[in-house]
């Protein structure tokens, strides 16, 4: 199969393309579709991953209803045969890969929640002992499980730069007292359940973000929700602190740029087959021992 780099939906008005996601306005709604674009280091590649845009909606629908009980979501149906009749002329780019879903005024925040200690919790503790503002305990390695959950928000880059930490502090101070207070309520409760729900999959949730909008019902959970793209699963069995941990994710892809010492400025290289393969393969196993299921692409 090809990758679907860019969606066209005709006369459909498209609101905003992401590194991954094409969002379109449908009439008072939007349209989320999921293409197989693939992103390293702040640029989107030359190559997708085939069926990358599938796989990640059908994870993010798989955690809507999981979590269903615990937060109110943007979903409305990702059922393209419920979709408005203007939009079931391009059911062969949205079948699968596509979500209708509520407007929201979204808060200007990533919500991050980490158990174990990576990425850039790691860089930012080595630095300074603590992420966000938290100190945390001294001789913590790379890949290390934290005493407790922390949350550690995060600037929410509009433009394509790079996300950067911001203490809680600084989130009320964006946000007010109160919705800050929520958002790091809910990114906790969430990450709690999930994890317990990984764990039972053999899998371990190091760490994830989330994105919150306000509709007039109240908060709720949007985006992407627990992908390979969103967040670190890990292998729990191969777990071993003390450096970089086997992960389902695009691992592959970072792996070999860094490889070919690409300087991490446009153009954006493309991918070789194998790179490709091997990445399609952990997102697809990601779905599979989340969710109990097979996923035909």
């Amino acid at each position: 199969m090809t990758a679907l780099l860019t969606t066209n939906l005709g006369d459909i008005p498209l609101f905003r393309r992401g590194k991954v996601r094409d969002l379109y306005a449908v009439e008072d709604a939007l349209l989320l579709v999921a293409t197989d674009r693939i992103s390293a280091f702040d640029y989107v590649l030359g190559t997708g991953i085939p069926g990358k845009g599938k796989i990640l909606t059908q994870i993010s629908l798989f955690w809507f209803e999981f979590l269903s009980g615990l937060v109110p979501n943007h979903l409305i149906t990702a059922d393209v045969a419920k979709y408005p009749a203007a939009l079931k002329l391009y059911a062969d780019q949205l079948e699968g890969r596509s979500m209708l879903v509520k407007r929201a005024a979204m808060f200007p925040v990533e919500c991050v929640a980490r158990g174990y200690l990576s990425g850039s919790g790691w860089k930012e503790y080595k630095t300074g002992g603590a992420v966000c503002g938290i100190p945390l305990p001294q001789g913590l390695l790379e890949g290390s499980r934290l005493p407790a959950t922390i949350y550690t928000p995060a600037t929410k880059s509009q433009d394509g730069t790079h996300d950067e930490n911001i203490s809680f502090a600084q989130t009320e101070a964006v946000l007010g007292a109160s919705d800050a207070a929520e958002l790091r309520r809910l990114t906790l409760a969430i990450y709690q359940r999930a994890a317990a729900h990984a764990e039972s999959c053999g899998l371990i949730l190091a760490d994830t973000k989330f994105e919150f909008g306000r509709t007039a019902e109240g908060v709720i959970l949007a985006d992407e929700v627990l992908t390979p793209d969103s967040s670190r699963f890990w292998e729990a069995k191969a777990w071993k602190p003390g450096g970089a941990q086997p992960s389902f994710d695009k691992q592959f892809v970072r792996d070999y740029l860094e490889a070919i010492h690409w300087n991490k400025q446009a153009p954006a290289p493309s991918l070789p087959g194998d790179v490709v393969e091997r990445t399609q393969a952990k997102y697809l196993e990601a779905f599979r021992r989340l969710t109990g299921r097979a996923l035909e692409l």
